[in-house]
């Protein structure tokens, strides 16, 4: 996330010089845009997973087609909160302030989504991103709301930020969480995947200073929310109850870039890829719900052979019970007497 400069507790706005010189730099070269393009074609869109890819199309395409001006999406408490700016919590995330800001995130979003959209599958992915991209610029504002209460200072409740930096703090906690152990460089530096966010958070503020610090840390502590505290949980029970009240139990699988159908995959409850056969009891299907007498002959013939063979058909399975099994060869006698 990038700040503007703050403003003195007497002022209605943020002020303006920063935002503008950055607008500025906006329309320079590009350069960052072809580079992100080079990096795009020599990953190969193939191996870019589709939740990652349409990701990355909507921050290329808002920062060419901005859906509103720097100083109108950015965030901060004076704008969201005081005066009732809600949508700046969407468009902040997904604008950025020049070519370069937009390269640096993106390329990071390749690798870290990569790895995790293929890791949870692209639903729960696509579902992080949505919950990660809210909370992220709910907790700067939070965080920003606290700082202005303690300090007194009321120029942290009027710096505004955006970008995408954010979110992937948090992200880069979750893959963390998931790929446990090795090491990685920071800036020449040897540091534990499992503090890397915290050495990149102070030596990024560092050598970076219109960096947000804030908006950083806001990342990470929506990260640790998902990974040690009760988000998952929170998201979990959410998706549970949207799932149940489908008719319809077919799953498919986004992990790849084709996103095929997949009877024998289905996601966890907690968003984690599982292969194999569904999990019994999944889906009991009476005969007469809808079918005529052909198929519902057939369907018992279908039924019977999964039970001898155990073999599952369609990717669903009926649940073995003693009356449904004895209904099942009354309806094989009597088909096979009429035909």
């Amino acid at each position: 996330m990038v700040l503007s400069s703050s403003a003195t507790p007497g002022q209605t706005l943020p002020s303006h010089f920063t935002l503008l010189m950055m607008q500025r730099r906006h329309r320079g070269s590009n350069l960052g845009l072809i580079l992100l393009a080079s990096q795009i074609f020599q990953i190969g869109l193939d191996n870019i997973p589709p939740v990652t890819l349409a990701t990355l199309g909507v921050n290329v395409y808002l920062f060419l087609f901005p859906a509103a001006p720097l100083l109108s999406a950015c965030v901060s408490v004076q704008t969201a909160y005081w005066h009732r700016d809600w949508r700046r919590l969407i468009l902040s995330p997904f604008h950025h302030v020049d070519d370069w800001h937009l390269y640096f995130n993106m390329a990071s979003l390749l690798w870290k989504g990569i790895k995790l959209e293929r890791r949870l599958g692209g639903a729960w992915f696509a579902y992080l991103l949505s919950v990660f991209s809210l909370l992220t610029g709910s907790m700067y504002l939070l965080l920003e709301a606290v700082l202005t209460e303690v300090t007194g200072d009321g120029s942290y409740s009027m710096q505004c930020a955006v970008g995408f930096s954010g979110v992937l703090f948090g992200l880069k906690v979750v893959n963390n969480y998931y790929h446990p152990g090795g090491v990685t460089h920071v800036m020449g530096f040897l540091v534990s995947n499992r503090y890397a966010c915290w050495v990149e958070l102070v030596l990024i503020h560092i050598m970076s200073p219109g960096t947000s610090f804030v908006g950083h840390l806001a990342g990470i502590l929506v990260g640790l929310l998902y990974t040690a505290g009760p988000l998952k949980k929170v998201m979990k029970t959410c998706a549970d109850f949207v799932t149940s009240s489908r008719p319809s139990h077919v799953y498919y699988n986004s992990s790849g870039p084709s996103g095929r159908y997949n009877p024998h995959y289905y996601p966890s409850s907690d968003g984690q890829p599982h292969t194999g056969p569904y999990p019994q009891p999944l889906y009991q299907h009476p005969y007469t719900a809808g079918m005529s007498d052909a198929e519902q002959y057939d369907a018992a013939v279908r039924a019977s052979l999964n039970d001898r063979g155990g073999r599952q058909t369609y990717g669903f399975r009926v649940a073995s019970d003693p009356n449904l099994e004895e209904i099942r060869q009354r309806r094989l006698q009597r088909f096979a007497t009429e035909r």
